[in-house]
């Protein structure tokens, strides 16, 4: 099997105010390393979605603008040898 660039596929809500989705999705490009990116959503809920090596920096942030809920971090590493991720 193939390894993949980026190990950790991260997916979450954030809940705040005044969010903004094209401000998030800059912040990852500039500071994160990584593919697959998309932070789509309100000024109130944003879901983002991004492939990733470090998910706890993605957290970390995320966290820092509002309330984060539905978090799953997956190991798709893991899944493509057939394993749990």
């Amino acid at each position: 099997m193939e390894n993949t660039e980026y190990r950790y596929d991260t997916q979450l809500l954030i809940e705040g105010e005044n969010l903004d989705e094209d401000e998030i999705y800059d912040y990852f490009t500039e500071n994160f390393k990584g593919d697959c990116l998309l932070a789509v959503g309100d000024e109130d809920l944003i879901k983002i979605h991004f492939h990733t090596n470090e998910p706890w920096k993605v957290l970390e942030y995320c966290r820092s603008l509002g309330e984060i809920f539905d978090i799953v971090v997956e190991d798709m590493d893991r899944q493509s040898r057939g394993l749990k991720g």
